[in-house]
């Protein structure tokens, strides 16, 4: 698979990393694994979302933020990031990365691809790091 995707999982996996997820996130992750794109028959449709369930930490809808997204349905998870105080957005779409300097300038927060060196370096190092 994708070594950036990996090595995220690996973060996950060792308790490195804190993935946080609502309701919306959710529905939005079982509506992306769907897509004839990713080629996931039903079985492994539900081994995705119970991974999921697994890895996420669930939290209550987060409330609006200022910084906006042009793309509307991708607004919550900015709005996530932003009241979890998260240090990285990790994403491949191109509205969430077009917010990325604006949202390292006013919340400290880093939307990056998965195979960006700066969060690929913080995995390989101390979870301190993180």
């Amino acid at each position: 698979g994708d070594a950036g995707v990996c090595a995220i999982v690996r973060g996950v996996e060792r308790g490195a990393l804190l993935v946080l997820g609502t309701d919306e996130t959710r529905a939005e992750w079982l509506d992306v694994i769907a897509r004839p794109l990713f080629g996931l028959d039903p079985p492994a449709r539900a081994a995705a979302a119970a991974a999921y369930d697994r890895w996420v930490q669930p939290c209550a809808r987060a409330p609006a933020c200022a910084l906006a997204c042009r793309d509307r349905d991708d607004q919550k998870f900015v709005d996530l990031a932003v009241a979890g105080h998260a240090r990285w957005l990790v994403t491949k779409d191109k509205a969430l990365l077009a917010l990325a300097r604006r949202a390292a300038r006013s919340h400290a927060l880093s939307i990056v691809r998965p195979d960006a060196a700066s969060l690929q370096d913080a995995l390989s190092g101390n979870a301190a790091n993180l």
